[in-house]
């Protein structure tokens, strides 16, 4: 067997990334494509490797020089005119060499698992391409396949309908065609497409005609959930250095992308917090069936997108704000406050970072669960010159939930004392009591007047694609002035329809946090079967969890990401958590999902891959 390897095309989107280099010597995580490659075929025994170079060839040549010598026979075929041909000129170059030996065709531009190779040549079928199932990542050409795996049609960019995308896999563009195959059927049909159509095009189109006289030549074989990526652009490097980093790395490439974590379709995300059971399929049909619309029209500015706030959660038109996502507000609230802040830790943190270090107050509760009530507060901040107290309720991550009842008293003594109670609910409708303990009604408001009360819509409702957060509080003067902080038109048309239609599915809401808080209540007997987790009470979509001895953290995280596609959260260096003990934050997704995550967290612990 011999292998082939496409690298003739000048990968303009890379940008500077290609100004001096062929896209196969682009590194990922500081390899270049074309060195894992070659690594990944020297464990093979291969008679050669042929290279089709064009753009940059020379200094391709250059770069590998005889460095491979020593396992691999390597030649070269040069494409002069890479920038006026596509891939099918290319292979037409060596179509000589394609026919004297069973061939493994692989293009340049792609990074995959170890085991892709091996799977494709140790399969006893001759004629195979590597597929994988449809996500929206993916672009090129698409295949169907039959019950028996084989390929009944190649799907061209023109072709793909995105109703029938569920049907589709994507093509890996790696494929192993046995010498009779491009003997005596796909080079004749070569020559005969590229002499009809010309040698722009690329060589799956003969594969496509191939396929449709029935002849069941070539079959996929599906990756499963193997990594692969191909490489195109700036974001596909991106993704690309996050999938296949190392250990050192993983997280910080991960938790540095602050979500998008869509691109990543087959991981599962147990570190975002949103709510696993809402929006309903109604509601989310009633949105599509509005995109048109949503997308092609401007939204409404603050005066109509409080209107529909107010109507939304029940707070007078004056009295609430909404935001792009609660960090918008959070950002405005914390630099347009003064004086000295009460915090408690440890917390989201967002609302410590975006004030002064030096004017803030901080209590830690003094037990291993990190549990406080609103005596212990008051107790604390007695004595302190605070302007402000900050109070998430749940807490993030401990989880730990003051009733509402205690919660109104903590905001009677802040009053009395002239401090402004922030009170962040983003996760109070997880709570148990969940429909009666909101602070967002005018009552409650007029009651408290220095008191504000976010919330982020995205967290409980479970839309945080639409950046929603509201802000309010009977301090007219407040929300006035941070109305005009934000921009006109601060919401989405998508996010003003959420709302505009909210209250029609208010039902399924109830329902959805109803749900909810019995799969929670499984879910923890399902965590503290883990010998090496001790797990916290929490009221919030999430358990803060101890990481019992010899484990660490980090070192369970990495592993269910790398072995399991599983990211979680580390939270070990968490100000406000003790740093002699190791901790992670589990969110809580459907009873599936949890299911899966246990699973996957008791083969760590008894050795199982």
């Amino acid at each position: 067997m011999q292998a082939m390897i496409l690298a003739a095309g000048m990968g303009r989107r890379l940008g500077e990334y290609t100004k001096d280099n062929t896209k196969c010597m682009v590194p990922v995580n500081g390899v270049p494509l074309i060195d894992r490659l070659l690594e990944q075929l020297s464990r093979l025994s291969l008679q050669r490797i042929i290279i089709v170079v064009g753009y940059k060839g020379q200094e391709l040549k250059d770069y590998l020089g005889h460095r491979y010598d020593d396992r691999l026979k390597i030649m070269y075929i040069e494409n002069p005119v890479y920038d006026k041909t596509n891939n099918i000129y290319s292979l037409a170059l060596a179509k000589k060499q394609l026919q004297e030996d069973d061939t493994l065709l692989v293009e340049s531009d792609l990074i995959f698992s170890d085991r892709l190779i091996p799977m494709i040549v140790e399969n006893p079928y001759p004629n195979l391409a590597l597929v994988a199932k449809y996500e929206s990542w993916m672009d090129g050409t698409m295949v169907r396949i039959d019950h028996e795996q084989n390929i009944v049609n190649f799907i061209s960019k023109d072709a793909f309908d995105y109703s029938d995308a569920d049907s589709y896999y994507k093509t890996v563009n790696i494929y192993k065609l046995s010498r009779d195959f491009s003997l005596n059927k796909y080079v004749p049909f070569l020559d005969a497409y590229t002499k009809a159509v010309g040698n722009n095009e690329y060589y799956e189109n003969v594969l496509r005609i191939i396929s449709l006289l029935n002849s069941h030549d070539m079959k996929a074989l599906p990756i499963g959930s193997e990594k692969w990526y191909e490489i195109d652009d700036k974001q596909d490097l991106d993704i690309a250095e996050a999938l296949f980093a190392d250990e050192k790395d993983v997280l910080r490439k991960y938790y540095g992308r602050y979500g998008g974590f869509w691109r990543f379709p087959q991981m599962l995300d147990f570190c975002y917090l949103v709510n696993p059971y809402f929006p309903s399929q109604r509601m989310k049909d009633e949105l599509r069936a509005n995109f048109d619309t949503l997308l092609t029209e401007y939204p409404s500015g603050m005066k109509v997108n409080t209107l529909i706030a107010s109507k939304c959660f029940g707070v007078s038109e004056d009295c609430i704000v909404p935001g792009n996502g609660a960090a918008e507000l959070i950002k405005i609230l914390m630099e347009a406050s003064q004086g000295r802040v009460g915090f408690i830790r440890p917390t989201f943190e967002e609302y410590p970072n975006r004030y002064d270090k030096d004017r803030q107050v901080t209590f830690v509760p003094q037990n291993a669960d990190y549990r406080y009530t609103a005596d212990d507060l008051m107790a604390f901040f007695a004595d302190k010159d605070i302007r402000q107290l900050m109070l998430i309720n749940p807490d993030n991550p401990s989880g730990n939930f003051i009733p509402k009842e205690d919660v109104l008293r903590l905001a009677k003594w802040c009053e009395e004392r002239a401090i402004r109670l922030i009170a962040d609910e983003s996760f109070v409708d997880f709570s148990e009591d969940y429909a009666s303990n909101s602070l967002l009604s005018d009552a409650t408001l007029e009651a408290f007047p220095h008191m504000a009360v976010m919330k982020s819509i995205s967290k409980s409702f479970g839309v945080p694609g639409l950046r929603l957060g509201i802000l309010a509080s009977a301090d007219k003067e407040l929300i006035a002035r941070i109305k005009k902080e934000v921009s006109i038109w601060n919401l989405n048309s998508f996010a003003e329809f959420f709302m505009q239609i909210y209250n029609k599915h208010e039902k399924d809401y109830q329902r959805a946090c109803a749900k909810f808080v019995k799969e929670r209540a499984d879910f923890e007997c399902q965590l503290k079967t883990v010998p090496f987790l001790r797990v916290m009470p929490s009221q919030a979509n999430y358990f803060l969890c101890e990481v019992l001895p010899p484990y660490k953290a980090s070192e369970i995280v990495v592993y269910m990401l790398k072995r399991h596609n599983i990211l979680t959260r580390d939270c070990s260096l968490k100000p406000g958590l003790d740093p002699d003990k190791q901790y992670m934050r589990i969110a809580v997704r459907n009873h599936d999902d949890n299911t899966r995550l246990v699973k996957a967290l008791k083969t760590m612990n008894y050795g199982e891959s």
